[in-house]
């Protein structure tokens, strides 16, 4: 790493999409990839993996939600926090990486999310164990717009989707990791640990992951970093960071403080991500104006409310479903809901391409993105209608559909991303992606609390995957709105 500052322009090559050098073979942009898909994999294991520990508290009767009169509805809201404190960076890093550069704020973000988790194992008490995966999600959410923005800038535009879309597939991994290795790291807690200290294990081991690859990636970008960039970028995130967390709580103990539940708690966080919307366009309305005002692409923003409502619903709950339907054990429940997260492992990258090829041969790529949110809205309702009809919901059943409409749901992302780059001007594009994943976290936000709180009202999942269902199609009916035009050149 640099010890002297340059301007952002000069940390950022501004490398034409469609310029690179054609041919076969290992090429540059491969490897940055290979070191986007790895920082993908930590970080989505890091945010996973508060579902799977939740799942196993309230099942043994331990830790803050031992006691809670509605445990899924508490531990719901607390992967609810966790987005908003994720949602609340989204559009501030997308800006801090157009201003200091897309690969500074992506190491800034890989080595605070991999500290906060492992700091997550060593704290006790429901409202430090909240704010710190409020801090955690805080880091996390500058990765997405600069990962995205550094792969359009990068990667020549034939390759854009499928650039995407198997950098993504980290997201995928890191999932699985967090649902399939979580009773075992669990277990291998238990060899250091009591029985209800156990879960802590889990954060360390993840969170020692995430700083490694995080150290890494800073060293395989020395020559685009500085020291005084990444403190100047560092203190930046960590003033808006700050707001956040005080917002964020401030929010959770009025809420608690008047007795509001769950629910309501969760959507007045929502209501800070539409105060921030606002703010932005009050106050750089001119700059980003193109991002907000542009009808289409924020018809796309409000289409990933639904994606990211799915993603976390099942990514948070999986393994409480498949083991409340099937009365399983939390291994076999584990097991079987990583069905769910690893079709991205195939999901992405393959949708990526299909969505590359299809606009070689002018196909467009919003007709493949309602394509396959077409299908996974019908496997959806498939699950749904499976749980409410089986007496007996069968393991092998249940890991296929959820397979299935998850490899529709990963492979259409990609998609989204590509389209979200080519309707955003070049200049703003991290905002743009920043913008999108603000108003799309909100989704985030409020499936884990309100699936919560439905389990505990209808003492099933049943109603929560209808839901789950019911907004995947109204994601699919706003999306036909979208007007697209192809490029003249792919």
């Amino acid at each position: 790493m640099k010890a002297v500052s340059g301007d952002p322009s000069s940390v950022e090559p501004r490398t034409g999409a469609g310029t690179a050098a054609e041919g076969r073979g290992w090429r540059p942009w491969h490897t940055l990839w290979v070191l986007l898909l790895l920082g993908w994999t930590v970080s989505a294991a890091d945010r996973a993996v508060t579902g799977p520990v939740v799942t196993w508290m309230i099942d043994n009767h331990v830790g803050f939600l031992a006691d809670a009169p509605h445990p899924h509805a508490l531990g719901g809201l607390v992967g609810g926090l966790f987005f908003a404190g994720y949602m609340l960076t989204q559009f501030p890093g997308g800006y801090l990486g157009d201003r200091y550069g897309h690969r500074t704020l992506i190491v800034v973000s890989l080595l605070w999310a991999g500290v906060a988790t492992m700091l997550t194992g060593f704290i006790g008490g429901l409202i430090a164990f909240i704010v710190v995966r409020v801090v955690t999600g805080l880091g996390e959410g500058a990765f997405y717009s600069n990962d995205r923005t550094l792969i359009t800038a990068t990667t020549p535009e034939r390759d854009r989707s499928l650039a995407m879309g198997v950098v993504i597939t980290g997201l995928s991994i890191g999932i699985t990791i967090a649902i399939v290795f979580t009773p075992e790291l669990i277990e291998f807690g238990k060899v250091f640990l009591t029985q209800v200290e156990a879960w802590r294990m889990v954060f360390w081991v993840l969170g020692l992951g995430t700083v490694i690859v995080g150290a890494g990636v800073a060293w395989w970008f020395r020559e685009h970093l500085t020291f005084s960039g990444v403190g100047r970028a560092t203190l930046h995130l960590g003033a808006y960071s700050a707001v956040s967390l005080a917002l964020v709580m401030g929010v959770y103990w009025l809420g608690t403080g008047v007795g509001l539940s769950e629910l309501w708690v969760a959507l007045l966080e929502v209501a800070l991500a539409v105060g921030l919307v606002l703010f932005a366009l009050g106050r750089k309305g001119t700059e980003i104006g193109p991002v907000i005002k542009n009808r289409d692409l924020f018809l796309l923003y409000v289409c990933n409310i639904a994606i990211l409502w799915n993603l976390w619903f099942f990514s948070y709950w999986s393994v409480a479903i498949v083991a409340g339907a099937a009365n399983s054990s939390f291994m076999s429940a584990a097991l079987t809901a990583g069905f769910n997260a690893g079709a991205g492992i195939l999901g992405f990258p393959v949708g990526g391409w299909l969505s590359d090829y299809g606009l070689r041969r002018g196909w467009g790529r919003k007709g493949m993105m309602l394509t396959f949110t077409g299908i996974q809205a019908v496997l959806t309702l498939a699950f749904a209608w499976y749980l409410s009809a089986a007496a007996h919901p069968s393991l092998w059943v249940m890991g296929l559909l959820l397979f299935t409409a998850s490899l529709f749901f990963n492979a259409l992302q990609p998609v989204g991303h590509a389209l979200t780059a080519e309707l955003a001007p070049a200049r703003l594009r991290g905002s743009a992606f920043g913008m999108e994943n603000l108003i799309g976290e909100m989704g985030a936000v409020l499936s884990p609390a309100i699936s919560g709180v439905l389990r505990d009202s209808t003492g099933d999942w049943t109603a929560a995957v209808w839901a789950d269902a019911a907004i995947v199609v109204v994601g699919f009916c706003i999306l036909t709105q979208v007007r697209y035009r192809p490029p003249v050149e792919a």
